[in-house]
């Protein structure tokens, strides 16, 4: 497993993808250009990982039923009509697991879309269709460092012009300019503040501040996706005895705060040591920041069996053999 950059230790031609129900190989994942996803971004999607244990035997899947719960939920957004169950979802993203003998960490994007059609804006004849695939991902950010992050120009999407908590596919070009303007300022990343001035999220991870030896995040109301990680960081806070707070959080706190980590499925937790070049605590991974980073490495291996239910083991034979 290579930590900081992603990997991929199988050839393309040999990686399979569910599309539609069916594998497929790698360079025939393909979808027309009348899809209506491509065309207008309707689709949900959700990222979600799967960790190797720490002899890189067996392979498990963090939080998937509520992956899977969510972007069924996000999918009636858009009227999408979901072709099979969620529990036909989750037996196919555990079969292409397996099916490409996955033993490292990897990422799962599944996608449920509008498909082919004419132009037109809004979805009629349309069918939804869906696909899934895994690429073997350490760190999503190229740097082992604490992150250097700017606050962007660019505003969060508010709930009342499209739901960020429903990641919807074309929702995501809000964070892709802003990250991409963030990198081309010499950021690592890029945070968003809210249509009225408070903190908001990462391009693409959810925010938590540490003051006076409290977490504190935004709350829903904040237009913040209610990340997954977000949620098993608020549970682990609980168990560990620190105070979670949800509140507004203002710009000016960034700066005065004893430490900010940002979480996600592809950030996992990955601390700030500044934001707009101004230094968070010394610079480095905060206290509690490294006791929950040491926790969440822990449970998602199988190393802490209080969190067993949030893990779905890829390979059968194994858990027989534990069992």
């Amino acid at each position: 497993m290579v930590i900081g950059e992603m990997v991929v230790s199988m050839s393309d031609g040999r990686r399979k993808v569910v599309m539609n129900g069916s594998l497929v190989d790698w360079e025939d994942a393909k979808v027309h250009v009348s899809t209506h996803g491509l065309l207008y971004g309707s689709g949900v999607f959700e990222g979600i990982r799967a960790y190797a244990d720490r002899e890189g035997k067996q392979l498990f899947v963090f939080r998937l039923n509520e992956h899977v719960r969510r972007i069924f939920r996000n999918a009636k957004v858009l009227n999408l009509k979901p072709p099979v169950s969620e529990k036909e979802f989750s037996d196919k993203i555990v079969d292409l697991l397996r099916v490409n003998d996955h033993h490292t960490d990897v990422y799962i994007r599944p996608m449920i879309y509008f498909g082919t059609g004419g132009i037109g804006i809004r979805p009629s004849k349309q069918s939804t269709e869906y696909f899934i695939f895994t690429q073997e991902m350490g760190g999503y950010f190229s740097t082992r460092r604490p992150l250097n992050v700017g606050v962007s120009s660019w505003t969060r999407i508010t709930n009342n012009s499209l739901p960020p908590s429903a990641k919807v596919s074309g929702a995501y070009v809000n964070s892709m300019i802003a990250s991409v303007d963030a990198v081309q300022s010499g950021y690592d990343e890029a945070l968003f503040m809210t249509q009225n001035g408070y903190v908001c999220e990462g391009a693409g991870e959810n925010i938590f501040i540490v003051k006076g030896g409290s977490l504190v995040t935004p709350p829903p109301s904040a237009d913040i996706l209610e990340g997954i990680t977000r949620d098993a960081v608020i549970r682990l806070a609980g168990d560990m005895g620190i105070r979670v707070v949800e509140r507004d959080i203002s710009r000016t706190e960034l700066y005065t705060c004893d430490e900010i980590f940002l979480c996600g499925t592809a950030a996992q937790i990955t601390p700030i040591g500044s934001v707009d070049r101004k230094q968070v605590g010394d610079g480095s991974e905060g206290e509690i920041t490294a006791k929950l980073n040491a926790s969440f490495e822990s449970l998602v291996r199988g190393g802490d069996g209080r969190y067993s239910s949030w893990l779905t083991p890829v390979y059968p034979a194994l858990v027989q053999k534990t069992a």
